[in-house]
């Protein structure tokens, strides 16, 4: 049953995969939420015309980036809770979400009670570092989304500031981060 605090609350979830689109809408609205999906961020701007209170977006939309959306969300309504959610984590990445005012950054895969956990907690929480040291793939991994997001996403500029050749960088980032 669908708590009354929860009936009004609106919820946009901008995820390019159909299937998790779908499913995570459904999981929200099943939950008590008033959920929309958007598949490309066009549509997460279009569906936002008024800016909902929560919103889960993924990372990478396609070819676009989902701090674009955050950060126009954000524009509309400051008092609009994002969450991040990816399938390629890193720490870079992390902290400019965190930076440009989402609440949560969350890895795929993540089930929707921890989407919804993460939508509802206060902005002063963070999650608890990893106590395990970095592996060699991993730390390499966190380098280079560093810099890519310190040239905004510039893949020949990142691959010149890393001493790679454009290619190899793109080869790199189609794989899945390493495990810690």
């Amino acid at each position: 049953m669908a708590e009354p605090a929860l009936a009004a609350t609106t919820v946009l979830v901008v995820e390019d995969d159909d299937f998790l689109r779908e499913r995570l809408v459904r999981a929200l609205c099943d939950r008590g939420f008033a959920a929309q999906g958007a598949a490309s961020v066009a549509e997460a701007l279009a569906a936002s015309e008024e800016a909902p209170e929560l919103a889960v977006v993924d990372l990478r939309i396609g070819d676009a980036s989902g701090l674009d959306v955050l950060r126009a969300l954000l524009a509309k309504d400051p008092a609009t809770r994002v969450v991040m959610l990816t399938g390629y984590g890193s720490i870079a990445t992390a902290v400019e979400a965190m930076r440009l005012g989402a609440v949560h950054y969350l890895t795929k895969p993540a089930d929707a009670e921890q989407i919804v956990a993460a939508l509802m907690r206060g902005n002063g929480d963070t999650p608890a570092p990893a106590e395990e040291p970095l592996t060699l793939a991993r730390a390499e991994w966190e380098h280079i989304n560093h810099v890519l997001v310190s040239v905004s996403g510039n893949i020949s500029e990142a691959a010149r500031r890393l001493g790679l050749h454009r290619r190899s960088l793109q080869r790199k980032l189609s794989k899945y981060p390493p495990s810690r």
